[in-house]
């Protein structure tokens, strides 16, 4: 027979094929009515089992607590008829159990039994009339239907005994018309100086149905979310904003309830008996039992909102937000960190310390030495180890991580998705945000200063001057100081700026809150113990920072191409690694300038501790960290005379220029004499201890911590006290600045057109993998915003 068919007609060929299709739509059909009947079947089973099971449990638990609730030895008249109950139990209700157990064993071999009959039949049968199935199916989710009907009818005592319902309502009214004799004669025998067992088992066995009764219910299918429900949560989620806009509370309370009250789901009738009949509460539980229904679960889920930061032991919470982490040696992951430390001594707050997390491609571009993590938890513990061996004492804060992505163009790490959710709002009391501004340029997620009670902001970093020596920088740096100005009245109750050379922002004070390592104050309390008869120091002059042109590089190379025939013998050592090195090296050689270049190391390192003279001309520095450590070793510091500078001009040991000319004389008076010690004074004001009370007081947290109306123990206390004034106009432009910046950090196009990265809207699948998170489609359903 030849393999290959000769060529057909092409009306037998058409004919075929329409009957090969209709045959394979109705072997599909056939499968899905198939599979969606077996999955009912196995619901039904599911159910059956499960109630059998719990129904098993409470009976042993009904036993055991007879048993153990028997008082030994009982007088006679008061006990007696109590046992007498609860031998009737033995002998009477559990009989009635059983049977009703073997009952539902033969249903769940009915139910195998159509299993079976169901997977025997396949397409061959396809032409069956599946509007027949259709009606059993129907018929089956009926009766599963009416069962629940039933079971919830019966517990509240509106079936009648008849036919087989009758039997299983039998086993109910026995229990309840036995249990309430039971109850009479116990409360009789307590009057008559009896035994408190027995009462006490009656309401166990009573909170037990109880339990039961709610536990089974849980078994059901929840409807999803429909629009009034959607529209009623906007509302009620829109109540600050609508209230700085004049919209009172009890209004779009109204609103909510004219809008939930269309819909009447079983949930809320279900759960009646556990909340108030209160709209809000309603709304609450029935939200919570659709993300329930949808496996979704967070220790700070939408039900657990309520139950906002609760005070422990009288205390606060203060959590310290930064924009990053060792190993990257950068004054936001330095600062922040001993900040943390230190704030966690005191008494009245605990402390928690947010850090960016970065994927290994990011870490391998951010961190020295190639240095990467493979989880959270691996860094933190690298970070701690750092911290001990520069701490005198033993830190106690918490460590935690929210998603970052580093910007090659920016050289910064900037946030993916809402950080402020990853702070229980159990936890959201105080908020320190350090760079705010860095913080909430693509900030799209909860207001800090509507989660938190109070939220506060260290400037560290003058952003202008960065970005005025890129191309465009004039026009970029008028949007910039704009947008700065935006986010920070927007998100901040207080500012804290560390020097007049940042940007003058709404609410900011200008303060130095940052302090000097601990090890550097002892290295400069050892030599100056060294006593008169042994030189100080050997070595002569250094600078040390990171190699990038903006980091005073420029400024040191015109100061010594100008003046180098004036500073002749005059060498100096430079310590440094970053973009910038080569160039930087390149240029020194080619004006041929006594500059000898090393790599950069830690400014504690022994062999730093030698050299008399720290020479830092930069001007785009905000506080300079290295020159606090300078002058906490007791060395000289050559710096301009700069807003940046102004904290340590009142040190004797710091000498300040303003020409290139005064330059050349400080460096000469500097080679030429020795530094004076510290006094014990300046070198409290130096250290961390000074610094952080320095910024309790000036961020207002003495205030704060010791304001008890402000423990919001029950939650949202701050936006109570605000409904109960009327909201001032700068209130409302705070809150409409706030709507306005969320609606447009919501679009990609304009994130994008802004010099965000993208996809930084919400974090991405790597970060879910390494941090553990809900995809964020999961974190955020539609009903939220």
């Amino acid at each position: 027979m030849n393999a290959r068919a000769s060529p057909a007609p092409s009306g037998f060929g058409a004919g075929r094929g329409d009957d090969d299709g209709a045959f394979s739509f109705l072997s599909k059909g056939w499968r899905e009515v198939r599979d969606s009947a077996t999955a009912d079947l196995r619901l039904m089973r599911a159910r059956a089992d499960s109630f059998r099971t719990i129904a098993d449990r409470e009976l042993e638990q009904l036993l055991a607590s007879a048993s153990a609730t028997v008082p030994s030895p009982p007088p006679p008249v008061a006990a007696g008829a109590p046992i007498a109950e609860l031998e009737f139990v033995r002998s009477r209700i559990q009989p009635k159990i059983s049977e009703l157990r073997r009952q539902y064993a033969s249903a769940a071999r009915d139910r195998d039994l159509g299993r079976r009959v169901l997977e025997r039949w396949g397409p061959a049968r396809a032409r069956v009339d599946l509007s027949g199935i259709s009606a059993i199916r129907n018929a089956i989710v009926s009766e599963a239907d009416g069962a629940e009907r039933w079971r919830r009818a019966a517990w509240r005592g509106e079936v009648e005994a008849d036919g087989d319902e009758g039997k299983e309502w039998e086993v109910v009214r026995m229990i309840r018309t036995s249990l309430k004799e039971l109850e009479r004669r116990s409360q009789t025998s307590e009057i008559l100086g009896g035994l408190r067992g027995p009462s006490e088992f009656v309401e166990k066995f009573k909170s037990s149905l109880k339990s039961f009764n709610v536990e089974t219910q849980g078994s059901k299918e929840v409807p999803p979310l429909d629009l009034t429900e959607i529209i009623a949560n906007l509302v009620r989620q829109s109540e600050p904003f609508l209230d700085q806009l004049g919209v009172r509370k009890d209004l779009c309370d109204r609103i909510v309830e004219t809008l939930y009250r269309k819909q009447n789901h079983s949930v809320s009738e279900d759960t009646s008996l556990l909340v108030n009949d209160n709209s809000s509460n309603e709304l609450d539980l029935r939200i919570a039992s659709v993300l329930e229904s949808t496996g979704y679960h967070a220790d700070n889920g939408f039900w657990t909102e309520p139950a906002k930061y609760e005070v422990s032991d009288n205390k606060r919470h203060v959590a310290i937000v930064t924009t990053a982490s060792l190993p990257w040696m950068t004054g936001t992951a330095v600062n922040p960190l001993f900040r943390a430390a230190y704030l966690a001594r005191g008494t009245k707050q605990d402390v928690t310390l947010v850090v960016p997390w970065l994927c290994k491609s990011d870490q391998e571009l951010v961190y020295p030495n190639s240095m990467t993590f493979d989880s959270p938890e691996e860094q933190e513990s690298y970070i701690r180890s750092w911290l001990e061996e520069r701490l005198g004492f033993e830190s106690n804060f918490k460590i935690s991580f929210y998603p970052g992505k580093f910007s090659k163009e920016r050289r910064s790490i900037i946030p993916a998705g809402d950080t402020s959710q990853f702070i229980p709002s159990r936890e959201a009391d105080i908020a320190v945000l350090e760079e705010p501004e860095h913080l909430n340029w693509y900030h799209h997620g909860n207001r800090w200063t509507d989660k938190f009670n109070h939220v506060v902001g260290v400037v560290h970093t003058n952003y202008l001057e960065y970005i005025k020596r890129e191309k465009n920088g004039a026009l970029q740096a008028f949007l910039v100081e704009h947008i700065n100005n935006w986010v920070t009245r927007a998100y901040c109750d207080k500012v804290l700026r560390l020097s007049a050379a940042t940007q003058d922002l709404p609410k900011s004070i200008v303060c130095n809150v940052h302090g000097v390592n601990p090890k550097f104050l002892k290295i400069g309390e050892n030599i100056t113990d060294r006593g008169s008869g042994q030189p100080s120091f050997s070595k002569g002059a250094y600078f040390l920072g990171k190699m990038v042109w903006a980091k005073g590089y420029r400024e040191l190379i015109d100061l010594m191409s100008k003046h180098k025939n004036d500073l002749e013998g005059f060498k100096l050592d430079v310590y440094g690694s970053g973009e910038d090195s080569q160039e930087v090296q390149s240029t020194s050689r080619k004006l041929d300038l006594s500059l000898n270049f090393y790599k950069g190391r830690d400014h504690a390192d022994n062999s730093l501790h030698g050299y008399k003279v720290f020479i830092n001309p930069s001007i785009s520095d905000v506080l300079c960290t290295a020159t606090a450590e300078a002058l906490a070793m007791g060395k000289f510091v050559i710096c301009a005379e700069h807003p940046s500078n102004e904290f340590f001009m009142s040190f004797p040991n710091c000498l300040t220029y303003k020409t290139s000319e005064e330059f050349v004389a400080r460096v000469k008076e500097a080679m030429s004499r020795e530094p004076q010690p510290l006094t014990p004074e300046q070198r409290h004001n130096l250290s961390w201890e000074a610094a952080t009370e320095r910024f309790m007081q000036y961020a207002d947290l003495d205030k704060v911590l010791n304001d008890n109306v402000a423990q919001h123990g029950q939650g949202g206390s701050r936006n109570r006290r605000r409904r109960n004034v009327q909201p001032n106009l700068s209130d409302i432009m705070d809150g409409g600045l706030a709507f306005a910046h969320r609606c447009l950090t919501g679009s990609e196009v304009l994130r994008l057109a802004t010099g965000a990265i993208p996809g930084t809207r919400d974090y991405d699948k790597q970060h879910c993998v390494d941090m553990g998170l809900l995809p964020p489609q999961v974190q955020h359903p539609v009903y939220g915003w």
